[in-house]
């Protein structure tokens, strides 16, 4: 992996084969692995959080994840091929670790959509080893959760909460989880579950996704992108010019 540095944040450039295959080998050498999907809202949320930048930092891998990410990062020079979406990752990850006989815990949503979900991949990777699963509402008894996790022997952790929340709660609690991997996946338990649909394939490819998720949630969407959009188109043009 080649690792840039843009608007302050350090990233890795990889395609999805090669993080793949980094994290299967880190798992089976022994090495604790942190990782963490960057996009452009948490790109620009990190320049006034101190502690959010601190965990993505922390991070072994840090991939890109928006398509925005990847057009600004061009925009200033630098080379990057592909994205690297952290829902995708997300699946296939399990469906490496169905392969190698890696076990995996889900942390996050509600009762009833973890649990959907736990039954859902075990479905799509069949023979996938799922150590356990427990909501994302856990904010008074955190070690308590950060017990059973390790109790599990579960090998991969997903944490399927919202950011920054998840970010701080990887890096505050990494040497005590017991796990080899662990990763942050936003709202992907919604989508896998079937609660929240994913936007169609030619938004991803264009960056669009964000828009799609404003016209599903149009009055809880709109002003968080238009905010963090303005606010990143500003950087690249300060930077570019800089």
């Amino acid at each position: 992996m080649q690792r840039i540095e843009f608007l302050g944040c350090p990233m890795d450039v990889a395609s999805m084969d090669t993080t793949v295959e980094a994290i299967r080998s880190k798992i089976t050498d022994g090495h604790f692995t942190q990782h963490v999907v960057v996009n452009v809202a948490k790109l620009v949320n990190m320049r006034d959080d101190v502690q959010l930048s601190e965990s993505v930092r922390s991070c072994d891998i840090i991939n890109i994840d928006g398509m925005g990410v990847v057009l600004g990062a061009r925009f200033l020079g630098h080379t990057v091929h592909e994205r690297v979406a952290g829902v995708d990752l997300f699946h296939e990850l399990l469906r490496m670790s169905s392969v190698n006989q890696f076990s995996v815990y889900l942390l996050g949503g509600t009762d009833e959509v973890v649990s959907i979900a736990a039954n859902k991949v075990k479905e799509l990777y069949p023979g996938l080893k799922v150590a356990g699963f427990h909501h994302g509402y856990f904010w008074d008894d955190e070690a308590v959760v950060v017990e059973k996790v390790r109790a599990s022997g579960a090998q991969l952790l997903f944490v399927a909460i919202t950011s920054p929340m998840k970010e701080n709660f990887i890096n505050r609690w990494r040497d005590q989880l017991g796990v080899s991997f662990v990763m942050g996946v936003g709202g992907t338990f919604d989508v896998v579950a079937g609660k929240v649909k994913r936007a169609p394939r030619w938004m991803q490819t264009y960056g669009l996704e964000w828009l799609f998720r404003v016209i599903q949630e149009p009055r809880r969407m709109w002003r968080r992108y238009l905010t963090t959009n303005s606010k990143f188109a500003w950087l690249l043009i300060k930077e570019r010019f800089k």
